[in-house]
């Protein structure tokens, strides 16, 4: 299925319009086609935007006298004629009414509009690599709790040195680490425990004018905390509650 198939298809496919096999194609090339897979996000989050906006507004108290009394006048054949002049107002009342629905509804959607963050982006893809990490002998390349061991081992398979902390003494033993690819550039995973909890710690070298958050986020069920320290940059991500990954990480900054 090529690009353009598919984007007459896809609005079909989000509102479930589509039968089983063209479902199953349109899926099979959505893994392959980043522009497409993107596409769909945005019709996505239009569709979110839609049904999430308020369009509903209360009717003014007396509202519902005056159209009786108007609609009894109109039965007993007294209407009230409404000169040209005042026609006129009230058609551009309307008029301008309609616009400022129309700019209010944009200026709620256009948040959504945009698309996720980079900094979103870049927390749903160390939470992908996380996962992805705790299958079977994916989780580390060398298997050492030697912060002595385990940071030589980066020697000449990055182009930066990634700073290695031991906190066993703390409750969160480094257990090893391996190599990832993370923001377009190949990074150190560091991976430490905390009880049966695994942690990966992604550190790569902080760029200037960098505007990545340290927000912590929440997704999948996966806790994430971004930081700066000392010309790196460090993502923590971990099934561990917030609480204990937030102090996991402040020890590693200090």
């Amino acid at each position: 299925m090529v690009c353009d198939d598919n984007a007459r298809l896809l609005h079909g496919y989000v509102d479930g319009e589509l039968d089983l096999v063209r479902s199953l194609e349109i899926e099979e090339h959505l893994r392959g086609c980043p522009d497409c897979a993107q596409e769909l996000r945005n019709q996505e989050t239009l569709r979110k935007a839609f049904r999430a906006s308020s369009l509903y507004e209360r009717a003014p108290k007396g509202l519902e006298a005056r159209v009786r009394a108007s609609v009894a006048s109109a039965a007993s054949g007294n209407v009230v004629p409404i000169s040209r002049s005042r026609r006129a107002v009230m058609n551009w009342f309307a008029v301008a009414a309609a616009i400022l629905v129309a700019l209010v509804l944009t200026w709620k959607m256009l948040p959504n509009l945009r698309g996720p963050s980079e900094s979103d982006m870049l927390a749903e893809e160390v939470v992908a690599s996380h996962i992805r990490s705790l299958q079977p002998n994916h989780l580390m390349d060398v298997q050492s709790t030697d912060q002595h061991t385990v940071k030589p081992w980066f020697n000449g398979k990055l182009d930066y040195s990634p700073p290695v902390k031991d906190l066993t003494a703390d409750g969160f033993p480094l257990v090893g680490g391996r190599l990832d690819y993370v923001d377009h550039r190949n990074v150190a995973a560091l991976i430490y425990k905390r009880n049966q909890h695994m942690i990966n710690v992604y550190e790569w070298p902080d760029e200037p004018g960098d505007e990545k958050t340290a927000r912590p986020k929440v997704i999948q069920g996966y806790n994430v905390v971004f930081w700066h320290s000392s010309g790196m940059y460090l993502c923590a991500v971990s099934d561990l509650n917030a609480g204990e990954l937030r102090q996991f990480s402040q020890l590693l900054q200090q």
